[in-house]
């Protein structure tokens, strides 16, 4: 359900808003109008902020089920997980459109850029950035330790069998530096896309300039290519997501849905 809810707010990114922000890029003036302007700036505010909490609370889905999964399978159902990621979108959708209605758009016809205050800009550093990243930095350090954790008590208990076993077993370290390897990732891209845009954000009270400017239009860019390594880090490198993929692109959806009586 976080992984649906993560990848509709992605392919909803890559629809409205890149788009857009692409051809500004390229045109290097706001060529849409005022109500195009309007559209994409609460889209994109909206739609970013659902997809980084979306992650984050992925982090603290992973943290639960690795440190009390007796807990994490009989409390945390279907519904539960349903119910917070709606609510993650109305949330999303209340503290944008308040962020919206209190900032006033930049009057200039060629760019389309939102004014924030001083105060909403560290507000809204907090809620969309440091607040999700510390989540997903300190949940992922505690994964990575119960891993570990769990791979030398295999380690140990194989030892314990066989002693000749630990000369020879590499498994238990294979995964750790697989671990390491994947949590790695997604902590480093994730910083990657965020870290600049919210400084140049932070900063931009302050430099008031049309280079500036440029710069945060590019940042904004890289903000919005998260929701691309999304699908590819959450998704694409996971082998159960592969061998479904091969199933529905090689049409044996059909046989599996026809043996299980679900397909006339």
């Amino acid at each position: 359900m976080l992984l649906l809810s993560l990848a509709t707010a992605d392919i909803l990114v890559g629809i409205f808003v890149m788009p857009l922000q692409f051809i500004w890029l390229m045109e290097s003036c706001w060529i849409f109008g005022t109500t195009i302007c309007a559209f994409y700036n609460f889209t994109s505010f909206h739609l970013t902020s659902v997809s980084v909490h979306n992650v984050a609370l992925i982090a603290v889905d992973r943290y639960l089920a690795l440190s009390n999964p007796f807990f994490y399978s009989t409390k945390i159902t279907v519904n539960v997980v349903i119910f917070v990621a709606s609510l993650n979108w109305m949330f999303s959708l209340g503290y944008n459109t308040a962020l919206m209605y209190c900032n006033d758009r930049q009057k200039c016809p060629t760019e389309c850029l939102i004014v924030v205050n001083e105060i909403w800009s560290f507000v809204d550093l907090v809620v969309v950035f440091v607040l999700p990243c510390s989540i997903i930095i300190i949940l992922y350090l505690k994964v990575f330790a119960i891993a570990k954790r769990h791979a030398n008590a295999i380690r140990a208990a194989n030892s314990h069998v066989n002693p000749d076993a630990s000369k020879t077993d590499h498994v238990p370290k294979r995964s750790e530096r697989k671990a390491a390897k994947v949590l790695g990732i997604l902590v480093s891209v994730f910083l990657l896309c965020l870290v600049p845009y919210y400084t140049c954000s932070f900063l931009a009270e302050s430099i008031q300039s049309h280079f500036f400017n440029d710069v945060l239009n590019y940042m904004s860019a890289l903000l919005y290519l998260n929701s691309l390594f999304n699908p590819i880090i959450y998704a694409l490198f996971y082998p159960w997501f592969q061998k479904s993929m091969k199933i529905i692109f090689r049409c044996h959806i059909w046989v599996i849905l026809q043996k299980r009586g679900l397909l006339a």
